[in-house]
């Protein structure tokens, strides 16, 4: 299962190059993020103050207009200058389907590329062939098929999806976690003739879904983005079991951003330790209470996923 610490999901006939891109390496590079938080900047103050607070990688993200539209990839001027301010890993997204995005990134080195459901969808029917890349991937998901379904595709990383809106709002986040959590729970209590049934159910390539069930987890690092903005936040989606977070440009919303990165990112490492999140999580109060919800969301509850 394992190659010098990789998980190796592919063999090298299914790759479309394994000389060229190696699906190991790509994955290996994903799991020297776990533990940490990613964090997504508009500029270079934020990059900066970013990497001064501990976080392990900067998403790169185009500043808000204010006049709606189409949402795409970043600024590729905008992706060479964070580069340059930062010594950490660079990420940036690309629309769903947007191949040419993507390889308008991967031409500027940067060391990490989100298909992000976030920005406007380019194709609604498929997802970029992500092994005919060099760059790792990530991808968004609801649920565990979904899941191995962009594993398949060549993701190296899985992203639970959340709140698109920034409104510090983290059920639907918590929704989707404990959604893939729960079905790798229910895997692993199966006998061996179920899980062709279960990989059936939830449309997931049978192999891929034999791995999950041998590994007890799903073969690439999984982060949890979407409404996280406090420690506590950030510390309950360690404890339900993921490898990390991405943390929204929200948090830079206040009097000393410095202060409550620094507490998150303190908060994602130490998540098991009450002391620790006692004092991650103190003097943070006004500077989020714009973030907190005001109106009632209680009918969303029951909506439904994919």
């Amino acid at each position: 299962m394992e190659e010098n610490g990789a998980v190796t999901v592919y063999n090298g006939s299914v790759i479309t190059d394994a000389k060229k891109n190696p699906y190991s390496i790509k994955v290996g590079l994903t799991q020297m993020l776990r533990g940490g938080a990613i964090l997504e900047v508009i500029d270079a103050r934020q990059a900066k103050i970013a990497e001064e607070a501990g976080a392990s990688c900067i998403m790169v993200s185009e500043p808000p207009s204010g006049g709606g539209g189409i949402s795409r990839m970043p600024d590729p001027s905008l992706v060479k200058e964070i580069k340059r301010a930062v010594s950490v890993p660079v990420l940036a997204r690309v629309r769903v389907g947007h191949f040419v995005e993507a390889q308008i990134l991967e031409a500027i080195d940067v060391d990490y590329i989100d298909e992000s459901e976030v920005l406007a969808p380019a194709d609604e029917d498929h997802f970029i062939n992500k092994h005919n890349f060099g760059v790792p991937f990530v991808c968004g998901c609801r649920n565990l098929g979904e899941a191995l379904r962009r594993v398949r595709e060549g993701a190296a990383m899985i992203r639970t999806q959340g709140e698109i809106v920034a409104r510090g709002c983290i059920a639907e986040t918590v929704r989707n976690v404990r959604s893939v959590m729960g079905e790798i729970r229910i895997l692993n209590n199966m006998d061996e003739d179920e899980v062709f049934a279960f990989a059936k159910k939830i449309a997931a390539p049978y192999d891929l879904v034999v791995q999950a069930k041998q590994m007890g987890r799903l073969p690439v690092v999984l982060f949890a983005g979407g409404g996280i903005v406090t420690p506590a936040d950030a510390a309950l989606m360690m404890q339900l079991g993921c490898d990390g977070v991405f943390i929204g440009n929200e948090v830079f919303d206040c009097d000393d951003p410095y202060k409550r990165v620094r507490g998150i990112m303190q908060a994602v490492r130490h998540y098991n330790d009450p002391q620790v999140l006692v004092e991650s999580s103190s003097g943070l109060e006004d500077s989020m209470a714009e973030l907190n919800l005001n109106e009632p969301r209680i009918e969303q509850f029951g909506r439904g996923s994919e």
